[in-house]
């Protein structure tokens, strides 16, 4: 219905202003809220004002907004947590804290029962698109590449074990090897933020390619392909990365990436660079102006700074 949309917008657009708020002036809505303006309470409504901004875009720009609003009524429960720790605190004013969990209480009733409209929505839609468990992915896509000094078979081998991937890739905190072809990644995101999914390989041609995508559920939906070429006259190898991932709240979510410094197209060119040097030299070289630092799994700890 025309109403429900514009009710789940209207509940984007205050996270969205409450986010702004607690980022521009996290002194002056403690001292409304009646909490003692401290440096931890600084850092809850900093991180309270990312979760809401996040939040906030999430809902006014997906179709389907309902994992967005279960996020919001996940962190009312917390700040509702957070009030009531405050309200035992003899350097809090008891009645203004009391009239703002009033306040979230009656907005995690609001959001609660949008998100609870938008599940059954949801629930009420059958997918015809197949059985697979993977996800459709339409949002960001990637396509670099790079000339290694180095044989097809021995590049593939190192990719191919996805647990030596965040050693050149400086977004992954960790890839665990799960079995019968599935991973479960960690990865960075903006804000010091991390993300996680399962993923599958869809498609493995020894010495030539791999091929993934994400599960069901993945914080980020991504798949994409690794082809591994012999460059004419065996002079080496060109490794071609194509991905497509859908950034939470699509492009404007990746716009938010780039303002952060994760811009993926970078990220990717600077990865499989790195990728290069690890394989040629058994270590990545790095300026003051990289984050890449890694050694190579096959040599000791050392990288050598320019």
């Amino acid at each position: 219905m025309a109403g429900d949309g514009q009710f789940t917008r209207t509940l984007g657009w205050l996270s969205l202003g409450l986010g702004l708020t607690e980022l521009a002036a996290p002194k002056q809505l403690s001292q409304l809220i009646g909490v003692k303006y401290e440096e931890d309470t600084r850092n809850w409504l900093y991180l309270a004002g990312l979760r809401e901004v996040v939040c906030g875009v999430g809902i006014l720009t997906r179709r389907n907004p309902k994992n967005w609003l279960w996020a919001r009524v996940a962190g009312d429960v917390m700040d509702l947590s957070l009030l009531g720790s405050a309200l035992n605190s003899k350097k809090s004013q008891q009645e203004k804290i009391a009239m703002a969990m009033v306040a979230v209480g009656g907005i995690t009733a609001l959001d609660l029962g949008s998100s609870q409209q938008k599940s059954q929505q949801s629930n009420g839609h059958v997918s015809t698109s197949g059985s697979a468990p993977g996800q459709q992915v339409k949002g960001i896509r990637v396509k670099k590449s790079v000339a290694i000094n180095s044989s097809p078979e021995e590049a593939y081998n190192f990719w191919h074990d996805f647990s030596n991937l965040p050693r050149f890739m400086s977004h992954l905190e960790a890839v665990q090897v799960l079995g019968e072809g599935r991973s479960h990644w960690k990865a960075k995101a903006p804000a010091k933020a991390s993300v996680e999914w399962d993923a599958e390989v869809t498609r493995d041609i020894p010495n030539e390619l791999i091929s993934w995508r994400s599960l069901e559920n993945a914080d980020i939906p991504n798949s994409g392909t690794v082809h591994f070429e012999r460059a004419p006259g065996n002079r080496g190898t060109f490794v071609k990365v194509e991905m497509q991932y859908d950034p939470p709240a699509g492009k404007l979510g990746a716009l938010v990436a780039k303002l952060f410094g994760e811009e993926p197209e970078q990220q990717v060119q600077d990865d499989l660079r790195a990728f290069k040097q690890m394989i040629e030299t058994g270590e990545i070289l790095y300026s003051d102006s990289t984050i890449h630092g890694h050694p190579h799994p096959a040599q000791p700890p050392a990288t050598t700074k320019l």
